[in-house]
């Protein structure tokens, strides 16, 4: 027969507590609901302000891409325009 591990090292097993309160009982109650709740609303209208900073994020840049690209055709029109004129001079 084989002895406890407990027994052959000396020491005593400590005992498992019972618990008082019946686990099935315990919810978290209203005040729970109410932080779930605010925890859900918060996080949706950070998402919702995310995407639209996203959103206007992208369309300055291609604002800016267009006005970029309308500059340097300005200065390739006057480039060539003063080429001209150096060239007929």
């Amino acid at each position: 027969m084989h002895l406890p591990l407990a027994l052959l090292a000396g020491t005593s097993v400590t005992p498992i507590p019972v618990p008082t309160v019946d686990p099935e009982l315990v919810t978290p109650g209203p005040w729970g609901f109410g932080i779930i709740v605010f925890v859900t609303v918060a996080v949706v209208l950070l998402a919702a302000d995310m995407t639209r900073r996203i959103r206007r994020g992208r369309v300055r840049a291609d604002i800016q891409e267009e006005l970029d690209a309308e500059e340097a055709e300005r200065d390739a029109r006057a480039r060539e325009r003063e080429d001209r004129d150096d060239q007929v001079l």
